[in-house]
């Protein structure tokens, strides 16, 4: 069985995976330390629920006594301060989306992996039931994707990573340029476009929603037809521990490596850059000059706030 160390349990997720790990019957969580917004009750309802053997005192103390740690607190830029101690003890480390949200933050990541930590991560939607089923369809089949059309709703980053990781199954890397397209809104809601150009000619447009949940819908344009599918959220948890499950356990697992994920976080980074500058075009490599950024703590601040009681009565 393998065994997990939980840091902050800020969102819905802990409880979800939680829920999917009974069912597989592979891995638990065994451990918890939380230093965020969730109060002393609800940490004890997630030990309760989950029959989790301690709180922790310590980052360093839940490193010591799990295998893999999940890191799923909602401040992006706190992720690498609580995945420290796991890679200090060479243990494999889960990290909520989105992984970071800045450009510094992702440097560090390609340093502290390049000198042998191992980052899993990070969005449910990345190795989704739907996209792998469409995926295992012959090429001759399904034709050669040509453009691509993505949805996501409830805010423009915490859940936008979620469509622009789709767009990474789907499409891999090469992520040339991003350009803002526009805004458009009704009843305080608003969309907002952008359209990403692949090195391959491909492309990729999509759309964040503000302020209502929308499905992840997905739209293939090949050479052959038009795909359209919307993504089973009911689904998505058990499809992503499965493959963390398969790497523990040393099976193959259709895990990817950090450069993929970190592209998605600059793609996004890249996105902000242009709506910043009117919607001109600004590529990936221009992000050193422009340097933009997805604050976490600011996040953090409003989804606290607005965050009801979730693990206390469990």
């Amino acid at each position: 069985m393998i065994r997990i160390g939980a840091v902050n349990i800020d969102t819905s997720h802990p409880l979800g995976f939680g829920e999917a790990l009974e069912q597989m019957g592979r891995a638990k969580y065994v451990g918890v330390y939380d230093d965020s917004f969730r109060r002393n009750a609800e940490v004890d309802g997630f030990i309760r629920r989950f029959g989790l053997e301690k709180r922790c005192d310590s980052l360093e103390e839940l490193a010591d006594m799990c295998d893999i740690g999940f890191i799923h607190g909602c401040n992006w830029d706190d992720h690498l301060r609580c995945a420290q101690p796991f890679f200090d003890r060479k243990k494999p480390v889960f990290i909520d989306k989105p992984l970071v949200g800045n450009l510094e933050d992702c440097r560090r990541v390609e340093e502290l992996t390049g000198n042998g930590a191992v980052i899993l991560g990070c969005s449910s939607v990345r190795y989704c039931y739907e996209i792998r089923e469409y995926l295992s369809r012959p090429i001759e089949e399904r034709g050669e994707t040509v453009q691509l059309f993505g949805t996501s709703g409830v805010d423009e980053f915490n859940y936008g990573i979620h469509i622009v990781e789709a767009a990474g199954a789907l499409l891999g890397t090469g992520a040339r340029w991003v350009k803002y397209l526009g805004r458009s809104q009704a009843d305080g809601k608003y969309c907002e476009s952008y359209y990403v150009q692949y090195d391959s000619g491909k492309s990729f447009l999509y759309n964040t929603f503000t302020g209502l949940w929308q499905p992840f819908a997905v739209t293939v344009m090949t050479t052959k037809t038009t795909h359209v599918f919307t993504i089973d959220s009911s689904r998505l948890y058990r499809a992503l521990l499965e493959q963390i499950c398969n790497y523990m356990e040393g099976k193959p697992s259709l895990l990817v490596p950090v450069s993929d994920l970190l592209e998605s976080v600059r793609i996004m980074l890249a996105g902000a850059a242009s709506r910043a500058a009117d919607g001109r075009a600004v590529s990936l490599e221009e992000l050193d000059t422009v340097q933009p950024s997805f604050n976490g703590g600011r996040f953090w601040q409003s989804y606290s706030a607005a965050a009801g009681p979730m693990y206390a009565n469990l």
